[in-house]
């Protein structure tokens, strides 16, 4: 199911994207995460509006509409997720990282935190705002997005992806951001502790396939 998943994203769905104007696009599938193994498909628009003139493109294309129809022949899945993020106002766009002729893939790394209330998840959003996504850069890593959640499940929560060189660059990035002054410092307000504003954290650790435009 895995490898023919991964053929009709290569062959069907992504041409189409890029037929239609859509993008950043990335895919990729799950290293170490909860309910592996998965594959993850990141598509972003930039506006609601756009968003919608899009996927009218998409279900007008016969292509893909040929393609879909094969691999709907059988089961290609257990199951399929959707979930529609609002990008933070400090990070507007999916930030594609740096690709050259011989660079291998990186590693990636989605986190997702849950809050107790909208009031306390806006308080996280103003913190990545306000300096934590600053800290990341610091530390050597590199964001790629940062939304909340409008729909999908456990809400509120609030997800995003982090890439790195390879595992020993996420050990050495994660600890710099550790030690990082301006994160501490962010961390020690009243009202933005972990305890006060987050009730969950799941991460997972993805490689982008191998057709994947951010990789």
């Amino acid at each position: 199911m895995v490898a023919r998943t991964t053929d009709y994203l290569r062959k069907g769905f992504l041409p189409a994207a890029q037929r239609a104007g859509i993008g950043p696009v990335g895919f990729f599938n799950s290293v170490v995460a909860p309910e592996s193994p998965f594959i993850l498909s990141l598509v972003s628009f930039p506006a609601f509006a756009a968003m919608g003139m899009a996927l009218s493109k998409l279900a007008a294309d016969k292509e893909l509409a040929a393609a879909a129809e094969e691999y709907n022949a059988e089961p290609g899945y257990v199951r399929m997720e959707n979930s529609l993020l609002m990008a933070f106002p400090s990070m507007p766009a999916v930030a594609v990282p740096p690709i050259g002729e011989k660079r291998t893939a990186r590693m990636f790394e989605m986190r997702t935190y849950e809050s107790p209330t909208d009031q306390t998840l806006a308080r996280k959003v103003k913190m990545f705002g306000d300096g934590e996504i600053d800290a990341f850069r610091r530390s050597g890593m590199l964001p790629v997005f940062f939304g909340t959640a409008l729909m999908g499940r456990n809400l509120p929560h609030l997800t995003y992806m982090l890439a790195y060189d390879d595992w020993e660059a996420r050990d050495k990035g994660w600890s710099a951001f550790g030690k990082d002054p301006g994160w501490q410092k962010l961390r020690a307000t009243p009202g933005l502790s972990d305890a006060e504003i987050v009730s969950n954290i799941t991460n997972s650790l993805l490689r982008p396939l191998p057709f994947s435009p951010i990789r």
